[in-house]
C-alpha cells in the first residue's frame, strides 16, 4: 500500500463526508459549511490510498504567531498505520516558528498528541460553545 499525503485543496465532498461519516464526526451533518471550512483553511493536509481519501488535517492561522489544529481524522481502516503522524509532522514543519500552537483533544487522541510533542498548557481549562453531539 503506498500512501500519499498531499497539501492539496483539490477535494470532493463526497469524499470529505464520507471520511467524516467512518470517524462520526458530527461535522459531517453540515456538508456545505464543512467542505467550505476545509478548504478555505490556513493549510489543508490530506492522505489517500490512490484515488480514495483516507485522512485530513487542516489548520486555521493567522499567519504569524499562532496556528490552530481543529481537525485530524484518518479512516477507521487506515488507523495505527502512522498516517496522522505523518499528517501532524506536516503541520509541525510548516509551523515550525510559531510563536503558538495549539489544538484541543480529548480520549485517544490525548496521548496520540503527546506522541508528536504536545502537552497540557499549564492550568490552562479549554472551553467551547459547541454545537456537535459527539463528546
Amino acid at each position: 500500500m503506498k500512501i500519499d499525503v498531499l497539501e492539496t485543496r483539490e477535494l470532493e465532498l463526497e469524499q470529505v463526508i464520507e471520511l467524516y461519516k467512518a470517524n462520526e464526526w458530527s461535522a459531517a451533518e453540515k456538508p456545505n459549511k464543512l467542505f467550505k471550512a476545509l478548504i478555505n483553511s490556513h493549510s489543508l493536509i490530506t492522505a489517500w490510498d490512490k484515488n480514495n481519501l483516507i485522512g485530513l488535517g487542516n489548520a486555521i492561522s493567522d499567519g504569524h504567531l499562532v496556528v490552530y489544529y481543529p481537525h485530524l481524522l484518518i479512516h477507521p481502516n487506515y488507523q495505527g498505520k502512522g498516517i496522522g503522524k505523518m499528517i501532524m509532522n506536516r503541520m509541525l514543519e510548516k509551523y515550525k516558528d510559531f510563536h503558538m500552537q495549539m489544538l484541543t483533544a480529548d480520549g485517544k487522541a490525548i496521548e496520540f498528541y503527546n506522541k508528536v510533542g504536545f502537552s497540557k498548557a499549564g492550568e490552562t481549562k479549554p472551553m467551547w460553545i459547541y454545537k456537535g453531539n459527539e463528546h
